[in-house]
């Protein structure tokens, strides 16, 4: 028996790599075999592979069935606390599986208690945040354990509910940044610092995180993705491009290997790389990832699949203006309330686009009586409506209402919500009123919260602004000659900047 300890007391010690998922140095109680299955899940767990990461945990609990930490890490693995999901159920029961009298040490202990409180009574906000106490407790009582620290982190980005309370995400930064230092290929510590940081004001506070993980981790799709929180946030469209194609690749040779469905490819990857190349003007490229998307949605009707391509539909129609484009249109029955409501707004806005005014009051009255993302979206459909019928004055207090509703918004990073920012939106309708300097003002609110984005730059390099006409033409280095030439022209055509 002291011979099988010592062993799996130095296996423990050896840092894991398997796969290329990065380096961890977590002691378990386990046998050789089990803690190789165990810490290549632990790599998983902290780049979100969480399907993945169970068949790591399961197959450790089979090789060793009184390995409590492996059930520790199945009932991990069904909670996704940026995502803001939860199965609770599922993880009730692989809790229930750990034997009686299974080995743990106290350390062990800590950390098995602590998920069981984040599963046990209550509402899940009030157990996320004794989860979040939990891990703090093990957060002091090992200040070694860099995992430790890191899930302590993450349990505080959870426990914010979604909501991006800025003081919560520096405290969580500043415990991962102890961690980045002294462990620079820790997957959690590289991940959960972007995730810390991936908002315009602080994103480049994340840029040395965003520049490694992507290397500390090349075989995990999520890994390759998440650099991109950080690129979006900072306008870089280049860096951005990259990263999801190769997180859009990791994720086909995975589905490849494992003989997967196509709902299970990397959709999120793919509508951030369709945005990045609608940012660059590459509309040929965003048509390519778009087709690929519609003829999966031909080949699979899950809700992951139809409520991606409902948002990519939406983004290539409003970024292009190519309102009459021949894109898939998918049921939104079991969708989401915001994809629902984008493909409400988006079929209503077209026709409007292409002439038609008959109908839209009803989509109107049904976002307005949604969250406050569907209310903007009421708010710029009321607000096409009205310049429409020349009701110029009426148009600006709809669209000035949608941009006090986007204002009441928690920040999305990535893509936006609504589908056109409604600053943006509102400066759209200013500038066709012929009120310049007040559209300059709502296109500068667009491009804080969403820096870099090619029309509201657009919007302001109209307004008379050549900073904005300048960085314009840096998005655009790479884009369609069919996108820029004719957007460019306008600029060569009068000298102060300003459209005729």
């Amino acid at each position: 028996m002291r011979a099988r300890v010592t062993l799996a007391f130095l296996c423990a010690c050896i840092c894991a790599r398997p796969q290329d998922l990065g380096e961890v140095n977590f002691r378990t109680s386990a046998g050789p075999a089990a803690q190789k299955q165990f810490l290549k899940g632990l790599l998983e767990l902290h780049s979100f592979e969480y399907d993945d990461a169970r068949e790591d945990f399961q197959a450790a609990r089979a090789t060793e069935p009184g390995f409590a930490m492996a059930y520790w890490g199945e009932a991990m693995t069904y909670n996704h606390p940026l995502w803001g999901e939860q199965d609770t159920t599922a993880a009730r029961a692989a809790l229930k599986k750990i034997p009686a009298g299974a080995r743990m040490d106290p350390r062990e202990r800590l950390y098995v208690n602590a998920v069981r409180t984040l599963y046990g009574d209550g509402s899940q906000a009030r157990r996320d945040a004794a989860y979040a106490e939990a891990m703090h407790g093990i957060y002091e009582k090992y200040p070694a354990d860099a995992d430790a620290a890191c899930f302590y982190a993450l349990s505080l980005l959870g426990a914010t509910e979604g909501k991006r309370d800025t003081a919560v995400y520096m405290r969580a930064a500043a415990i991962l940044e102890d961690v980045f230092k002294e462990h620079p290929r820790h997957p959690g510590a590289a991940h959960y610092l972007i995730h810390s940081y991936d908002d315009p004001e602080h994103a480049h506070l994340g840029l040395a995180a965003a520049r490694v993980y992507a290397s500390i981790a090349p075989a995990a799709e999520h890994a390759q993705h998440m650099p991109s929180h950080i690129f979006f946030a900072l306008g870089m469209w280049d860096d951005a491009v990259a990263s999801n194609e190769t997180s859009w690749s990791v994720s086909e040779a995975r589905v490849t290997r494992k003989k997967l469905g196509v709902e299970e490819l990397g959709y999120h990857a793919l509508s951030w790389l369709e945005y990045a190349y609608l940012q660059q003007g590459r509309y040929q490229d965003a048509r390519r990832v778009l087709g690929i998307m519609e003829e999966n949605a031909r080949r699979s009707n899950a809700t992951r699949v139809r409520g991606s391509m409902i948002f990519m539909r939406a983004a290539y129609l409003a970024e292009t203006g190519q309102w009459t484009s021949p894109v898939q249109t998918v049921s939104t029955d079991g969708l989401s309330a915001g994809a629902r409501a984008t493909d409400q707004f988006i079929n209503a806005l077209a026709k409007l686009q292409t002439g038609s005014i008959a109908g839209p009051e009803d989509v109107i009255r049904r976002l307005r009586a949604g969250s406050p993302g569907a209310q903007a979206m009421g708010g710029q459909l009321e607000s096409a409506l009205r310049m429409k019928e020349g009701k110029v004055e009426d148009a600006l207090a709809a669209a000035a209402s949608a941009a006090e509703k986007e204002d009441r918004l928690n920040y999305e990073f990535g893509p936006p919500f609504p589908v056109i920012p409604a600053h943006e939106f509102y400066g759209e309708m200013l500038l066709r009123a012929g009120r310049t300097k007040d559209a300059a003002k709502q296109f500068a609110l667009a491009l804080r919260r969403a820096p870099g984005r090619a029309h509201s730059l657009l919007g302001l390099a109209r307004t008379g602004d050549k900073d904005a006409l300048e960085k314009l033409k840096q998005n655009w280095r790479r884009a369609d000659a069919e996108v820029k030439d004719p957007v460019l022209a306008e600029f060569r055509s009068s000298p102060d900047g300003r459209t005729n």
